[in-house]
């Protein structure tokens, strides 16, 4: 059995506020040995549960957070950007059994710790076919067109309410609890990394590859906060404007639909000015 854990950052332990995440900063620095805490809690979980291979996919900003050093030695990671998946890169090559989503968070628009959907800022909101989209649906589109279900998703308590929408089956566990975008209850780590193990053990018994879900096509609506921000993601071909400060594209399959996600949000992050966004 072999288990993709998708490793995000903004819901791993701990983490309230951007310089927790901000690769760099003090408070990152320190938020790295509770991130891979997460992780590690979550390996041995899986291996508890029956895997045989763990392979951890770092999701987070430059995907260079996770202290490798401290990793759980029956893992092994992927780290760094530009991958053709992005978030859940591995799971395309036919050998992935179940795929985790630790340490993710809410979508753009919503209530939630550091609640955003790929950019930090800039969107305000993602749809996918009329029902609203955070990286946690938009990812478990791309991995049903694999055949690999979502089994473990780990963050605030929002975040959990969400997965219960795309994969309400998965084990969900909270590491805080919402109090605004940029404060939490948090729990301390040694009882997150109980919970994590604990539940990832459970999650890995539904780690069960099944037939490929083709579900498109797929139409995909980002609102932006400024209007200029449209004119930058309209050059992405097939995109088209759909509101003053809104874009929608189709395609057949999520696949294709999380890469045009990619262009997008690539284009309007270079059309971002420091101060008026």
């Amino acid at each position: 059995m072999k288990i993709l854990i998708s490793a995000d950052m903004e819901g791993a332990t701990g983490v309230t506020w951007p310089a927790d995440v901000v690769p760099g900063t003090e408070q990152w620095q320190r938020c790295r040995r509770m991130f891979t805490s997460d992780v590690n809690a979550a390996v041995a979980g899986f291996i508890d549960g029956g895997a045989d291979e763990v392979l951890v996919n770092e999701a987070h900003s430059t995907m260079r957070n996770l202290l490798l050093e401290e990793l759980d030695e029956r893992a092994v990671m992927l780290t760094g950007r530009h991958k053709a998946l992005s978030m859940v890169e591995g799971v395309q090559h036919g050998d992935v059994d179940g795929v985790a989503f630790l340490g993710y968070h809410t979508g753009a628009g919503t209530e939630g710790v550091l609640a955003h959907t790929y950019l930090a800022n800039s969107i305000t909101g993602v749809w996918v076919n009329g029902e609203p989209a955070s990286e946690g649906r938009l990812n478990s589109l791309v991995v049903a067109e694999y055949g690999v279900p979502v089994v473990l998703v780990t963050g605030d308590d929002r975040t959990g309410l969400d997965a219960r929408t795309y994969a309400p089956q998965a084990p969900a566990v909270a590491v805080k609890d919402y109090v605004s975008r940029y404060a939490a209850v948090c729990r301390p780590p040694a009882r997150t990394a109980a919970e994590i193990r604990e539940a990832a053990q459970r999650g890995a018994k539904l780690a069960i590859r099944h037939e490929p879900v083709q579900a498109g096509p797929f139409t995909v609506e980002v609102e932006f906060d400024a209007s200029h921000l449209v004119c930058a993601a309209t050059v992405v071909p097939l995109v088209e404007q759909c509101g003053e400060r809104r874009v929608r594209y189709t395609t057949d399959t999520m696949y294709e639909g999380i890469r045009a996600f990619k262009a997008v949000t690539t284009l309007v992050s270079s059309h971002v000015e420091e101060h008026y966004g």
